[in-house]
């Protein structure tokens, strides 16, 4: 059995806070804490994956309002046990080059593009924790086909859970967080000929 290195063991019986991870210089890229507990993302990024990212960051942030930050893989702090990393997301926040999360009460929009190693989180277990935590929208991406497809969903405040507005082939056009219009038919380049 392979020892845990020293830095991978929780500072307290109860686990990490997510505090804790500004802390943790050892930790790979893309460390989420997720209840108390350390997620990697160990697996190799697919091509498809960072494009649609990339893609969606620079689209978002063209059409941002002033006073919204769009941003590609920083943490949310949802609460003391939970500290995620989406894919992108836009906060109500100034720009501030020392920032290593956002606060839930920031945060806008959250954007996760589904890849086969993140699917089940992306689905429920985010899904659920980003809405328990207030985040006013959520979008899952999914590959149909090489397309990118958003399910687009809104917070239903009092029950602090998400209802499914739309599902975005070809074209997105929405109003919240803010006016966004997308052509997701263009959003990933295929090979160059």
């Amino acid at each position: 059995m392979t020892a845990v290195p020293e830095w991978m063991q929780p500072p307290r019986p109860e686990g990490w806070y997510a505090d804790d991870l500004d802390q943790l210089s050892q930790a790979p890229r893309h460390t989420e804490l997720i209840d108390g507990a350390l997620v990697f993302m160990m697996f190799p990024q697919r091509v498809w994956h960072a494009r649609t990212v990339t893609a969606l960051v620079n689209s978002l942030t063209d059409q941002a309002p002033p006073g919204v930050e769009v941003d590609r893989e920083i943490t949310i702090r949802l609460d003391k046990w939970n500290r995620p990393e989406p894919d992108l997301l836009a906060a109500a926040a100034s720009y501030d080059p020392s920032r290593t999360f956002y606060t839930h009460e920031e945060t806008l929009l959250v954007v996760e593009v589904v890849s086969p190693e993140s699917a089940h989180r992306d689905r429920t277990v985010k899904l659920r924790k980003y809405a328990e935590a207030g985040i006013p929208h959520y979008w899952r991406v999914e590959d149909e086909g090489g397309s990118p497809v958003v399910h687009a969903y809104e917070l239903d405040g009092p029950a602090r859970s998400y209802v499914p507005t739309a599902i975005y082939r070809n074209k997105l056009r929405t109003a919240t967080p803010f006016t966004i219009t997308l052509d997701l038919d263009g959003l990933v380049p295929g090979p160059k000929n």
